[in-house]
């Protein structure tokens, strides 16, 4: 905590301030000489905490998860709002930092990337001579054209006088459209004198005009119809009811309606999994087959924020005569579209449409028990299904399996939370890494106190390590623990983000998945065949990884005064044991990180991946 505060006002405190005013707690990056004047103006000025990373890389995934996990916690009733920040050095460190940019601006992450850049002086030196110091390259624009691609404003700041409105632009920017701004501000402008802030920075919402109504009326019609046409409805709840905050707008729906929903991963635990008519994760052909099929038997599916990616569709049609999808502004029923709708205001006139038309819960219906009835080969109720989604029975020496790993976990989960198990009752925040860890965490059965965060969509590999500080460090006043779920090849990628949790006395719970080192969802792209006994065609060469003893890494990133413990599990006994000791608020295991590697064998994977081998291997 700062005890005085300057009196006079510069470029790099205004920002601090500004940030400040906005709910950041911490600015995440990787320092260098550029950033340096900012960061100790911020320090000497502001309550803001430096957390620096050993990447640029890290620190991006550190701030995009922490305004997810901020952004979950705030309450917008109250006009709460929340962002993540980065913090980087021109060139060598925006350049490294533009793979998060690049996340963030697609899954909709409203972050404020800093890149401190050289100086206005030295960029004269340039013009006038040529003279290239530490950073700089022979375009000027380089870092800014760069960044324009993958953010909604991005700001040169050269002139201190200037500099007020350049950062509140960017920053009524990122609040309105929920998504990254760039702002490269030069080394000799960060101590040069401004007016201090005046006012504050709040989100711009875009009208709703008569002709919006208009389209929104029209559009809530053709969705009733579509019901009336095809019966038995099913939800399908997307990315933007979390990043619009509408979870209670979609609860009251399904309440009101009684229609059954499923969630995509994105969207997973956004609304809890405990309201009645929640009936799985639908991820297209990558669904869990029972899911697949009971969301294929319903007449009709209405997707409300679902965004259309591969991964959400896994190779499905979405956009048929029985499909309804509201997203981006705009909503899709059949072959008609309806441009400019708002979808907190479809929402609201839906519910209101199909309860004048139904009755109060004139649409209930369980789902799955309605494609038992059709003869399929699923659960004869959603209650069935969801109950089989855990187990922790499995005999001690039985091996793990990425399906069995999953199923332990779900009931280690019910335990925590209900306090069936031993120990105090915790609530997690479960972080999933891309690839196998993310189809294999799809389908955990998530407690009404703990959350999921993923990058689903960008899925860039490695995200999950260094999104573990950023949601640790926004959730360490509620004391939701992360537990993550990483690949090998993943990990390898930003493992030296532990450096940080062991730094920042965290106590994340990070599962390595082993699968003999090996790159398990490439080679099912490329070559599903492998997985069933087939010869390799000598094309799994370059999905092979040099092994690592993972659990041994805590001996690297932990000492005496900053401990970490390193587990390897090889069967479910094993499993049982970590857990125990995870439950258990008075292990010492639980002062730091845990690193669990475990070992699977090389052709295992998850079962909703079975759909790429029966398409590409016949018998």
């Amino acid at each position: 905590m700062t005890t005085t505060k300057p009196t006079a006002w510069n470029v790099g405190r205004y920002l601090a301030t500004r940030l400040q005013q906005l709910g950041v707690t911490h600015l995440f990056g990787v320092p260098g000489d550029h950033l340096g004047p900012f960061l100790s103006i911020m320090q000497e000025t502001t309550d803001v905490q430096w957390i620096g990373t050993p990447t640029e890389v890290g620190a991006g995934f550190a701030a995009d998860a922490y305004a997810r996990a901020k952004a979950a916690d705030a309450d917008p009733d109250k006009g709460e709002v929340a962002i993540g920040a980065v913090a980087v050095t021109y060139s060598v460190g925006s350049f490294n930092l533009l793979n998060p940019i690049g996340g963030a601006y697609v899954e909709q992450v409203p972050l404020v990337a800093i890149n401190a850049a050289p100086s206005y002086e030295q960029w004269l030196n340039y013009q006038a001579i040529g003279l290239l110091t530490s950073h700089m390259s022979q375009r000027r624009e380089s870092n800014l054209d760069v960044y324009r691609q993958v953010t909604v404003d991005a700001q040169v700041i050269s002139n201190a006088a200037l500099a007020p409105v350049q950062i509140d632009t960017a920053l009524t920017a990122c609040l309105s459209e929920r998504r990254p701004v760039y702002l490269e501000i030069m080394d000799d402008v960060w101590k040069a004198p401004c007016p201090e802030p005046t006012g504050t920075i709040e989100r711009r919402v875009r009208p709703s005009t008569l002709r919006n109504d208009e389209m929104c009326r029209a559009a809530v019609q053709a969705t009733v119809e579509l019901i009336d046409r095809h019966g038995n409805p099913i939800l399908w709840a997307g990315e933007e009811i979390e990043r619009q905050r509408l979870e209670g707008k979609f609860t009251a729906l399904v309440e009101n309606t009684g229609i059954p929903f499923c969630t995509t991963i994105g969207a997973k635990s956004v609304v809890s999994e405990n309201t009645p008519g929640f009936s799985g994760v639908y991820n297209g052909k990558a669904s869990d087959p029972k899911v697949r099929e009971t969301f294929k038997a319903h007449g009709c599916r209405i997707g409300l924020g679902t965004w259309s990616t591969s991964k959400n569709l896994g190779g499905e049609q979405a956009l048929g005569d029985d499909w309804a999808v509201a997203v981006r502004d705009g909503v899709s029923v059949g072959a008609r579209y309806f441009p400019s709708v708002q979808l907190p205001h479809f929402i609201e006139e839906l519910d209101k449409a199909l309860s004048e038309r139904y009755g109060h819960h004139g649409l209930a219906a369980d789902a799955f028990a309605h494609a038992h009835d059709q003869g399929l080969d699923v659960p004869a109720s959603t209650d069935a299904y969801l109950s089989g989604l855990s187990s922790s029975d499995q005999p001690a020496d039985l091996p793990v399996t990425y399906d069995s790993f999953f199923e332990h976990i779900s009931a280690f989960l019910q335990e925590q939370t209900t306090g069936s198990g031993t120990g105090a009752t915790t609530p997690y925040t479960v972080i999933s890494d891309a690839a196998f860890a993310l189809i294999g965490s799809m389908n955990l059965r998530m407690p009404e106190r703990a959350s999921y965060i993923a990058q689903n969509s960008w899925l860039s590999i490695g995200y999950s390590v260094g999104a573990t500080t950023g949601i640790a460090l926004a959730r360490k006043p509620r004391k939701k623990r992360p537990l993550v779920f990483v690949g090998d090849g993943s990990f390898q990628e930003t493992c030296q983000e532990l450096a940080t949790h062991v730094r920042q006395l965290l106590n994340p719970v990070i599962f390595v998945l082993d699968n003999e080192g090996f790159y398990g969802i490439e080679q099912m792209l490329v070559n599903p065949c492998y997985f069933k006994g087939r010869t390799s065609d000598g094309a799994d060469f370059y999905n092979v990884l040099h092994p690592w003893n993972y659990d041994r890494l805590a001996e690297v990133f932990g000492s005496e005064k900053t401990p970490m413990t390193g587990e390897q599990i090889h069967n479910h006994g094993q499993l049982a044991t970590l857990l125990d000791r995870i439950a258990n608020p008075d292990d010492t295991l639980n002062t730091g990180p845990t690193l669990a590697q475990i070992r699977l064998a090389r052709h295992d994977y998850p079962k909703a991946m079975t759909y790429k081998i029966k398409e590409k291997c016949p018998d």
